[in-house]
């Protein structure tokens, strides 16, 4: 039984990947790599609503564009929802960035990954 809730011990490799896939690819998802379930399913359940919020906001832009095309309808501003769900995914990238810092110093502060010393 683990008596922290850090995670597997990792190699440096390992590690500078779990940072990549966070920063770069998806929130959350290095996190659950590194063997930190519960941190990154809430990083990836946060960047998924954030996400969401701005494909909402796409899908109103759209249909407001497409009812003044049409109906010539009064502008109706929904930028509040793109607003609203590029801060929220800002929120899950800085959550995983505070994440993928500590798992690269647990890594760097493994002594497993020191290589054997020569004769």
């Amino acid at each position: 039984m683990r008596t922290s809730s850090a995670g597997k011990a990792l190699s440096r490799a390992t590690a500078r990947n779990c940072f990549l896939i966070n920063q770069f690819a998806t929130p959350g998802l290095g996190s659950i790599m590194a063997g930190r379930r519960w941190v990154g399913c809430g990083q990836l359940l946060l960047a998924l609503a954030g996400f969401a919020m701005v494909l909402g906001w796409f899908a109103l832009l759209a249909n407001n564009f497409y009812q003044q095309l049409m109906d010539d309808a009064p502008p109706q501003s929904p930028a509040w929802l793109g607003k609203a769900g590029a801060v929220v995914f800002g929120l899950a990238w800085l959550w995983s960035l505070v994440t993928s810092l500590s798992i690269l110093r647990s890594a760097k502060d493994n002594p497993a990954n020191v290589p054997p010393r020569l004769p």
